[in-house]
């Protein structure tokens, strides 16, 4: 039981090293995928929308105290996106959701909805306009996610790829 909630942490570790390290430096202009919110949508998946909320609340206040930012933007964007994932969740899909290309498709949904709202709060230009929001903070950000997200699914089908 305790192993269910260890391992998303143990993972996160690394993964926040590399988000805070080596994701600027294959940002392009500004445009950056969240390796953390690939982890928060795996185990909202895989373990429900309760135990994704709760997830994605302690993963992005931690996230947000070690990366200096405006504190509670990554938590409360975490928090939602694991709200909108567990609608996809299903026990009885989880195998089919995560093997499938369908877990990009929630993916892309789950990414675009975060860095959307990370971008509206954490943006501090009062001049920003709704479409720039929606397509550099929102579109951009979540096509390089799922990109990164891939590899999870052709790694986690029996397959490979079909």
């Amino acid at each position: 039981m305790l192993n269910n909630y260890l391992k998303p942490v143990l993972y996160f570790i690394p993964l926040a090293v590399i988000q805070l390290v080596l994701v600027p430096l294959i940002s392009i202009d500004n445009v950056a995928p969240n390796f953390i919110l690939i982890l928060v949508v795996y185990y909202t998946l895989r373990n429900g929308q309760i135990f994704g909320m709760l997830l994605g609340f302690g993963l992005g206040f931690i996230f947000d105290l070690i990366s200096g930012g405006l504190l509670g933007a990554f938590m409360f964007s975490f928090t939602i996106s694991a709200f909108v994932t567990g609608f996809f969740y299903n026990e009885n899909k989880f195998d089919t959701n995560l093997a499938s290309y369908f877990f990009l498709v929630i993916l892309f949904v789950s990414s675009f909805v975060c860095l959307f709202i990370f971008g509206s709060i954490s943006n501090s230009s009062t001049n920003i306009g709704f479409l720039f929001l929606i397509v550099e903070e929102g579109i951009l950000p979540a096509i390089y996610t799922t990109l990164f997200g891939i590899p999870l699914v052709v790694f986690s089908s029996k397959k490979g790829l079909q």
